[in-house]
């Protein structure tokens, strides 16, 4: 078998793959085409940070914004060692696409640090977050460009972003990011809500399939926020989740997981994943992937299905909690099986659905009941499959194709009635 190639694995050509691939579909006319094929605007900052030890170390950071037309843009901080300019537009150019699929006032941004977490002590990560967002202060705002958490970064991180961007701005601003404390005007439901609305999709797709919940067999790679919660939230649900896995490794067992247990093992008592001593076979992380399943979650990073590995998914229902997970390369083996697929920029889009929520509540100054943040995204996430399913019905195109089509349409109708400032 053939191995990958570096152009497969770069997630910026297979965004525009997509994109381009949709646009034709639906006969974009060249100039809206033109516009928005490429990123608004994009800045490398190098960072000065004093590290603990007295050294003197520079980190390169990245923000790109995608699009404005709709609204400022959105998007997370990701602290990594692998960030590059190409992820940074690509997970802008996705987050575009993901706000108009769920019809929120947002358009796309990103942004990430080449740096590595683990081997970073909390004071240093404060000095890199504040020194970004320093650089980035003329950038940022409420209105302009609102940062969230991502791989590599949490509540702790946007407290920091909130807190230098207000001693700049002279006011405290609590919605300039999402994803922050409560304390500080986060809103209740946030964390849950990427994972929540995962399920949402799952509870959809099998309503779609006729196929029932309880003991429905479940496989998630990733065990940070996104697939934990997804874990917890289905474990309680009714499914059966067979198959977890993170960063370290994976576990496999054709019986179930005590989701609860493993969550408390990983979370609370701080031990490996792998290591869970409550039955499973121990293997890889990309090798949980491809073990016979009802639903497919991949909400790690991106690249884990390509071309080499795609024709050993063996699922009804592949639900992207990740960005990214499926290559532009591997989606044509992926239709070919019969698989019905989620897309990332609606399976996911349930954090920054609930983000849109907490700036509208930052904004007010009212805050609303968990209960009530939680109507609010069924409603979103409900109503939004329902439009990518019978789109795609009705066109005759898989489900990722009628997301993005959907998505182009909705931002350029906008950009239409909203004209080009010249």
């Amino acid at each position: 078998m053939c191995a990958v190639s570096q152009e497969e694995l770069n997630v910026y050509k297979s965004a525009e793959a997509r994109f381009e691939y949709a646009a034709q579909k639906m006969s974009l006319e060249d100039g809206v085409y033109r516009y928005l094929k490429y990123p608004s605007k994009e800045i490398t900052v190098y960072l000065p940070v004093a590290m603990d030890d007295g050294r003197l170390e520079v980190f390169i950071g990245y923000r790109v914004l995608h699009s404005s037309v709709r609204g400022p843009g959105k998007g997370g901080i990701r602290f990594a060692p692998d960030v590059s300019i190409d992820e940074v537009r690509a997970l802008a150019a996705w987050m575009t696409w993901k706000c108009a699929v769920v019809n929120i006032p947002f358009g796309g941004a990103k942004g990430g640090v080449i740096c590595d977490p683990s081997k970073l002590s909390k004071t240093e990560l404060e000095r890199i977050t504040r020194r970004y967002t320093g650089e980035l202060s003329d950038w940022f705002g409420p209105e302009r460009d609102v940062p969230a958490p991502d791989i590599g970064t949490n509540d702790q991180t946007m407290a920091w972003v909130m807190d230098t961007y207000s001693m700049h701005v002279r006011q405290a601003t609590t919605a300039v990011v999402t994803g922050k404390p409560l304390e500080l005007g986060g809103s209740l439901g946030r964390k849950e809500a990427t994972g929540r609305g995962v399920m949402m999709c799952c509870d959809n797709a099998l309503a779609k399939l006729k196929m029932k919940k309880d003991g429905c067999r479940v496989i998630i790679q990733g065990f940070g926020n996104v697939g934990s919660q997804a874990a917890i939230l289905m474990h309680k649900a009714g499914y059966k989740i067979i198959g977890l896995a993170d960063i370290h490794g994976g576990l496999y067992n054709d019986k179930g997981f005590d989701v609860p247990k493993v969550i408390d093992w990983v979370y609370t008592q701080g031990k490996k994943l792998h290591d869970f001593p409550g039955g499973g076979d121990k293997q890889s992380s990309k090798d949980v992937l491809f073990h016979p399943t009802d639903i497919l979650i991949p909400a790690a990073t991106e690249n884990q299905i390509t071309t080499e590995n795609a024709s050993r998914v063996d699922c009804k229902i592949l639900c992207e909690g990740a960005n990214g997970p499926v290559t532009s390369h591997a989606d044509p083996i992926i239709e070919n099986k019969g698989i019905f697929v989620i897309p990332d920029i609606l399976g996911n889009a349930g954090g920054v659905t609930v983000s849109y929520f907490e700036w509208v509540q930052d904004r007010q100054g009212f805050f609303w009941r968990e209960s009530e943040v939680n109507e609010r995204l069924q409603d979103v996430m409900d109503q939004s499959f329902d439009q990518v399913v019978r789109y795609a019905e009705s066109h005759g195109v898989n489900n990722r194709i009628a997301a993005y089509i959907m998505a182009i349409d909705r931002v350029a109708r906008a950009l239409k009635l909203r004209g080009i400032y010249a």
